[in-house]
């Protein structure tokens, strides 16, 4: 059977994916935010969250899935060819090859946190959402925006900070670290509500698709879509 994909579907998940990557571009700039040193990743990444809760309520679960393994094959992708090209040698001429390692060079520890994190915290953010959908037969859109955040942003912090950071730095300081970006994710996905509402009764006018995920098996492992 034909499997058709709306543009609006395309054009979603295309920003999924691309806020993803730049998300993981600027986490090495580090800000401050009402004093709290954070990665500049916070500004972003909450969105990839934002955008997940859109595709799991208009279009379901199981496409849901498939864009968040699309994300992973695009940032395993930028991570092997980040690597690739800082292990090569620069010309003696230039002088910024320092300077880009900095930037885009990470450690294989930070690679697989990452990448771990954000394959835990996004599947449990979908899973979270779809069910709750179907227990309050889709009432209060804020409740399971919120809940599956606060779900998948607990993982997904939890999982990158301790990986990346354990050892390195004292535990009250590690503590320290997890509580605020988890809080800032928190709050972030909270202030956008107002705009998930939006885009989300927007995308269900104009697409015409409201999705409740009957009978959807809640796995991560399969590339079903319909």
């Amino acid at each position: 059977m034909e499997r058709k994909f709306s543009a609006l579907f395309v054009i979603v998940a295309g920003a999924f994916v691309a806020t993803l990557l730049v998300a993981n571009v600027v986490a090495g700039r580090l800000v401050s935010v009402a004093g709290l040193a954070l990665p500049g990743g916070v500004v972003v990444f909450p969105l990839t969250y934002l955008f997940g809760d859109v595709l799991t309520e208009v279009y379901g679960f199981r496409r849901s899935r498939l864009v968040i393994w699309t994300g992973f094959a695009a940032n395993l992708m930028a991570v092997l060819v980040y690597a690739a090209v800082t292990a090569l040698p620069a010309p003696a001429f230039w002088h910024g090859a320092a300077a880009y390692d900095a930037v885009l060079g990470v450690t294989p520890r930070v690679a697989a946190s990452s990448m771990l994190a954000y394959f835990a915290g996004e599947f449990a953010n979908s899973a979270v959402l779809s069910k709750m959908k179907l227990l309050t037969g889709g009432r209060w859109l804020w409740t399971r925006t919120i809940g599956s955040t606060a779900v998948g942003e607990g993982i997904d912090t939890l999982i990158f900070i301790t990986g990346t950071f354990l050892g390195s730095v004292p535990p009250a300081v590690l503590g320290q670290m997890i509580a605020a970006q988890y809080a800032w994710k928190v709050l972030y996905e909270a202030a956008a509500t107002p705009l998930t509402y939006a885009v989300v009764g927007w995308l269900k006018r104009v697409e015409g698709v409201d999705a409740f995920d009957h009978g959807v098996r809640y796995t991560p492992f399969s590339l079903e879509v319909d």
